[in-house]
């Protein structure tokens, strides 16, 4: 789940990342990463563990679409079951998308 916060005072949107833990697979660790940091493994977004999710909230410039998984453990990708939208890969594999369009 993606909720989004709008701010009037910029151009800015924040998203709130939510998985599942059901979705996470008793992962100890899991990473968002995505075109908001182009795609590095190494400077992905680690999501704090709160009792059965995994959560963390990025500011995205409003306006743009993104493409992002979730890393759990560094080996698994996971996309989100509540994404905007998918797009295919030239991997074979679908990337969510979370939309900052207005």
């Amino acid at each position: 789940m993606i909720a989004k916060k709008f701010l009037k005072s910029k151009s800015i949107c924040k998203a709130t990342f939510t998985l599942p833990a059901e979705a996470a697979e008793a992962a100890k660790k899991v990473e968002l990463v995505g075109d908001f940091n182009n795609w590095d493994t190494e400077a992905g977004i680690t999501m704090k563990k709160q009792k059965d999710v995994f959560k963390t909230t990025v500011e995205l410039e409003m306006g743009k679409e993104y493409e992002f998984r979730y890393l759990l453990d560094g080996e698994v990708w996971e996309n989100d079951w509540a994404a905007d939208k998918y797009v295919a890969t030239p991997f074979g594999v679908d990337n969510s998308v979370v939309s900052t369009l207005n």
